[in-house]
């Protein structure tokens, strides 16, 4: 997907992994990633993305997710 907007943008330690999670402008369902180091805030940015639909257990609960394999600044 191409230009889409940031409009949250989280950076937590998980393991030796910092875990990216990022919501899209029109999209109800939190993006996923994660990288060795911190990026820089992408909030209000626009951004390419691939990805595909995941699906994460919390608490025994189902969580619909994006796993994002390649994002880029556009």
């Amino acid at each position: 997907s191409n230009d889409l907007k940031v409009t949250s943008h989280v950076q937590r330690p998980q393991d030796d992994w910092i875990l990216h999670t990022i919501m899209i402008d029109g999209y109800g369902v939190p993006f996923r990633f994660k990288r060795q180091g911190k990026y820089q805030n992408l909030k209000g940015a626009r951004v390419n993305l691939t990805y595909y639909p995941s699906v994460e257990n919390v608490a025994g609960i189902s969580l619909e997710v994006m796993k994002v394999v390649r994002i880029k600044r556009s």
